[in-house]
């Protein structure tokens, strides 16, 4: 007989970038029974989810589809929507992320126009500009950015893309991923005039994965409705409808959505600045452990701009670490869940998340524990990256 595995005390930190923690709030409102499609609690609980994503998106004119998907699911909604087989949308270069939807758009019959990436920087506007300048026969039908791209970390300026499509005289749609931003950091999709916004639960909605969603502007809905390409699952246009078993082209992800309504009172309940100031101060915390831990020449910031350091998750460059055996270190001997670095950055690198239901206390855990696995691996971080984090957070002056 197996003997059962040994109870590990307290509670293990997940700090990865996605999935994140979620409050007990959520975890309760999903272990609801589900309900008959007639009843109408599931027509209030959608509305609930649905108005409350535009007034986090802070939008009063698009329309919210929500999908039983995650993020690659809804990246082949807008895909599917706005573009025909054979017709072209651009992707700004921002590492792994832009770099995945761009195959993901190509796999699906559509051709990509692409804008190089420096790693370690956000996406060059003025490059965005003249790619959009050179297209004369105005094929290109969208622009889709990532806003922070969680492989690198970085985040992009979206009112300079959109400055770029307007300075161009293009008509390009512009297509802003979110995913990892929203719910850390102001977004206003109506004031930046993002046709469309695509977002997912796992992150800064403090949800399981499972539930992607797209909020739509009658721009980017006019072109749908112009596109012909054979669709369903993902069609905005069949989607619109008042019916709770149209809107999601069958049965929704109930319990996923009654956990979303909870998610979005205690995002309401806490107030929008003061998620956004927490994040800040969160984040803070982290990149300061970060300008510690740098002094021993091993580790360092992958984000080169400090401006575009992302207030949800931290990529830090580890080059010549074992960054599996670190992970595990910290997972299993410190109960700190991080991530590992993709594409590019596989191997060479690790993220710590600072999103969702986060707290201090909970970012010095995790801060700790990271710096405890560093020293474990023999890895050398200099002397003063939690102290950095504690004064950062007391509010005290940093060393110099």
């Amino acid at each position: 007989m197996t003997s059962p595995p040994t109870r590990i005390p307290g509670r293990r930190f997940l700090h990865s970038p996605g999935p994140t923690p979620l409050p007990e709030a959520v975890l309760q409102a999903m272990s609801a029974q589900p309900m008959d499609l007639a009843d109408p609690r599931v027509d209030a609980n959608i509305a609930a989810c649905e108005q409350g994503l535009k007034r986090l998106l802070h939008t009063k004119a698009a329309d919210v589809f929500m999908y039983a998907a995650n993020g690659h699911g809804v990246w082949e909604a807008v895909v599917e929507n706005l573009a025909a087989p054979g017709e072209a949308v651009l992707v700004p270069g921002t590492g792994h992320f832009s770099e995945s939807w761009a195959v993901q758009t190509e796999g699906l019959g559509r051709r990509v126009v692409r804008t190089p990436w420096r790693e370690g920087w956000p996406i060059d506007a003025d490059v965005v500009e003249q790619a959009l300048r050179d297209d004369k026969a105005r094929a290109i039908k969208a622009v889709f950015a990532v806003h922070t791209d969680t492989a690198s970390s970085v985040t992009s300026d979206l009112a300079a893309i959109r400055r770029a499509i307007d300075a161009a005289g293009h008509p390009a749609l512009l297509v802003a991923d979110v995913v990892a931003s929203l719910g850390a950091v102001p977004f206003a999709m109506d004031a930046l005039r993002v046709d469309v916004a695509v977002g997912a639960s796992q992150k800064g909605l403090m949800c399981p994965p499972g539930v992607g969603f797209v909020a739509v502007n009658a721009a980017a809905f006019g072109a749908a409705e112009r596109n012909t390409s054979p669709r369903f699952y993902w069609d905005w246009v069949r989607r619109k409808h008042e019916l709770s078993y149209r809107k999601f082209c069958g049965t929704p992800p109930q319990n996923l959505l009654l956990g979303m309504e909870a998610a979005l009172g205690l995002i309401f309940g806490e107030g929008l600045e003061a998620v956004w100031l927490r994040h800040e101060q969160l984040a803070r915390a982290v990149h300061a452990a970060v300008e510690g831990w740098r002094e021993g020449g091993t580790l360092d910031f992958l984000a080169q701009d400090p401006a575009s350091r992302s207030r949800s998750v931290t990529t830090i460059s580890a080059a010549g670490i074992d960054i599996e055996a670190l992970r595990s270190v910290a997972r299993e001997r410190f109960q700190v869940a991080i991530a590992g670095g993709l594409g590019p950055q596989t191997g060479r690198a690790f993220r710590i998340g600072h999103l969702g239901d986060c707290n201090p206390a909970m970012i010095l855990g995790a801060i700790a524990g990271v710096e405890a696995a560093l020293v474990a691996q023999g890895v050398n971080i200099g002397g003063g990256g939690t102290r950095r984090a504690v004064m950062s957070l007391a509010g005290h002056p940093l060393p110099a």
